[in-house]
C-alpha cells in the first residue's frame, strides 16, 4: 500500500484516453477489495491532476486511449508529478495506452524498462489496430481478453524485479508489476477490465476477464 493511509484512487479522464476507458477502470477498482474512493482527475474534473492531488492518494489509474504520442503531448507536463508521486510510494495502474505511458519513449518512465506494439512484434498472432479477443497466458493458464494495439513491456534488470503476470503467445510480457521507487507499477497491455459493452460495440463473444484485473490490482497493491 502506499506510504499515506489514503484510499483515494484517481483515475485519469480526458482528451488522452477514450470514452469507457476510465468507467471501466472506476468499475474495477471500485469492486476491488481495498475499499478505494475512486474519483476521475482531468482538465474537465472537478480534480485537476497536479502533484497536491496525487499526494492525497493512494492509486493514479491512466486508462486506454488513442495514440502514444499525441497522448503523451497531452499530459507531458504531468510526468514530473506522476514520477514523483510513485517514487514517493504511489501505486500506478496502466491499461493499454496506459501501460505505453508507464515506458519511456515517449512516457512517464516509471516502469523499470520500456513498451512496444505488441502487433510489431516477431510472432504475434495480432498483427493490426483492429478490437479482438486475444489469448495470453496469465500466471500459465491460457485466458481470453480484449485487445487493440496494446503493449508489450520490455524489463530492465533491476535490483526491485518485476513480476510478469502474463505473457502473449509469442512470450513476451503482457501484464508487469514492478517497483518504482518506495511505490510500484502494474501494467497491462490487453484489457482485463473491458465491460461487456466493449464486446458487444466491437461484434466480439464476450470474454470476461474482470477477475485478472483484480489480480493485478491485488499484485500492485501489495508490491
Amino acid at each position: 500500500m502506499a506510504a499515506s493511509a489514503s484510499r483515494l484512487a484517481l483515475v485519469y479522464r480526458g482528451p488522452a484516453s477514450a470514452p469507457g476507458c476510465p468507467e471501466a477502470v472506476a468499475e474495477l477498482l471500485r469492486r476491488s477489495r481495498w475499499g478505494l474512493e475512486v474519483a476521475y482527475v482531468g482538465p474537465r474534473e472537478e480534480l485537476g491532476l497536479t502533484a497536491d492531488v496525487l499526494a492525497r492518494a493512494a492509486l493514479y489509474a491512466q486508462p486506454g486511449g488513442g495514440q502514444l504520442r499525441p497522448a503523451y503531448r497531452r499530459l507531458r507536463r504531468h510526468a514530473p508529478a506522476i514520477r514523483e508521486f510513485v517514487r514517493d510510494g504511489g501505486r500506478y495502474l496502466g491499461f493499454c495506452l496506459g501501460g505505453y505511458l508507464a515506458g519511456r519513449s515517449p512516457g512517464f518512465a516509471v516502469l523499470p524498462g520500456d513498451t512496444d506494439q505488441y502487433i510489431a512484434s516477431p510472432g504475434a498472432t495480432v498483427t493490426d489496430e483492429a478490437e479482438v479477443v486475444t489469448t495470453v497466458r496469465w500466471r500459465g493458464e491460457p485466458r481470453q481478453l480484449y485487445f487493440q494495439d496494446g503493449p508489450y513491456f520490455t524489463l530492465d534488470p533491476s535490483p526491485g524485479g518485476a513480476e510478469v503476470l502474463a505473457v502473449y503467445d509469442n512470450g513476451l510480457p503482457a501484464a508487469v508489476v514492478a517497483r518504482y521507487g518506495r511505490g510500484a507499477v502494474g501494467v497491462s497491455g490487453p484489457h482485463p477490465e473491458a465491460t461487456r459493452d466493449w464486446f458487444t460495440d466491437a461484434g466480439l463473444p464476450h470474454t470476461a476477464a474482470d477477475d485478472l484485473g483484480l489480480q493485478l490490482l491485488d499484485e500492485l497493491m501489495r508490491a
